[in-house]
């Protein structure tokens, strides 16, 4: 029985990991190790009933040493500074990790099993022991548009994603939560005041919103009651590195030589949780709508095609309606003005599940069987 040493299993992906592997009965093949970096000696996670152990200390290179597999969603900077420190040690053990710092390395492999199974393993046979979990939106479009990219189907793709505030930690869902409350504590009164006309209360929200008494300490720009159109750092080209995700971990996935061109803007919205998507995606052919979802269908049996009416459309394509759920909805399916060989297409999905928590242990799971 491998055992396997968690990292970073507090925070908001890795205790969805936990929640998943509990759910799967995960657990009752391998044996847990579970590591701190701020609370090493303390007691450890409660597991399907078992007796909490003692954290161990994840910055202690000798018990790291003695794992067979690390599973850390403690962020960039704990792979920094662990990642090769532990590799130039001699420790050749399997390295699972939710961060985007070692993604693009020639050595590691992505993992959406989904999507690259038989790039898994093939990594697997020739050596490959560092996976790297995807860009959350990235594992979520190949998701839901799978089918028509191992159809090689599709000749470039610009999309919009509306991204929930979670996708950043959770201090950041929380300030979402704390602003929503400000915003309404500010007008509680005049909302219930039939004399207030809205555009009073609209314009006092505003004001409010624009003040230095509204929280955004972590934002530092209001997001409740508007949007933030800049996700990531700037790499120099007007691209977000959110942006320039999209196409160079797609492509290094899909282990595609010849890049499919994907563009476009992120978008941080005020949900709390999963991301959505609004593509337009130039096909190489001109293929009818009834094969296109054929398409999607038999790619995975997660995702779901969304008739493209009202009422389907705004009860089954919405954050509400897909939070904490393992379906990929695509809908807003069309043929755009443009011609026949663009579409257009709309999806959604939880960012913590498979955009992040669900690779991880389906690659565990894989490794450890």
């Amino acid at each position: 029985m491998k055992t396997v040493g968690f990292v970073g299993w507090r925070g908001m992906v890795g205790s969805v990991l936990l929640q998943r592997m509990q759910e799967e009965n995960d657990f009752k093949n391998i044996n847990p190790i579970f590591l701190s970096t701020s609370q090493p000696g303390k007691v450890g996670p409660i597991i399907s009933g078992t007796i909490p152990t003692v954290l161990e200390d994840a910055y202690n290179i000798e018990i790291l040493k003695s794992l067979n597999i690390i599973i850390t969603c403690q962020g960039g900077e704990y792979t920094k500074k662990m990642f090769y420190t532990l590799r130039n040690s001699g420790w050749k053990g399997y390295w699972i990790d939710a961060a985007s710092t070692l993604r693009m390395k020639d050595d590691t492999v992505i993992v959406l099993d989904p999507v690259n199974k038989h790039i898994i393993e093939k990594g697997i046979n020739k050596g490959v022991n560092t996976f790297i979990g995807g860009n959350c939106t990235v594992s979520l479009m190949l998701m839901a548009l799978g089918g028509l990219f191992v159809s090689n189907l599709i000749e470039w793709i610009s999309v919009s994603t509306y991204q929930a505030a979670s996708g950043s930690g959770a201090n950041y869902m929380l300030e979402l939560l704390r602003q929503m409350g400000a915003l309404y504590s500010v007008v509680s009164k005049e909302i219930n005041d039939s004399s207030v006309t809205p555009l009073c209360i609209e314009k006092k929200v505003t004001q409010f919103v624009r003040s230095k008494d509204f929280p955004i300490e972590f934002f530092n720009v209001p997001l409740a009651g508007s949007l933030i159109p800049w996700i990531d750092v700037d790499i120099g080209s007007g691209q977000s590195k959110e942006e320039w995700k999209a196409q160079e971990e797609a492509n290094k996935i899909l282990g595609f030589k010849r890049k499919i061109l994907i563009d476009g803007t992120a978008v941080r919205i005020g949900s709390l949780r999963c991301h959505s998507q609004s593509f337009v995606i130039k096909l190489k052919q001109d293929i009818s709508l009834v094969d296109i979802e054929e398409i999607l269908l038999n790619h995975n049996q997660w995702v779901r095609v969304i008739p493209n009416n009202i009422k389907n459309t705004v009860h089954e394509l919405t954050p509400t309606a897909v939070t904490g759920k393992l379906i990929i909805p695509v809908g807003r399916l069309r043929k755009l003005s443009l011609g026949n060989k663009y579409l257009s297409a709309f999806s959604i999905g939880d960012q913590l599940l498979w955009g992040a928590a669900e690779p991880l242990r389906r690659i565990l799971k894989l490794l450890v069987s």
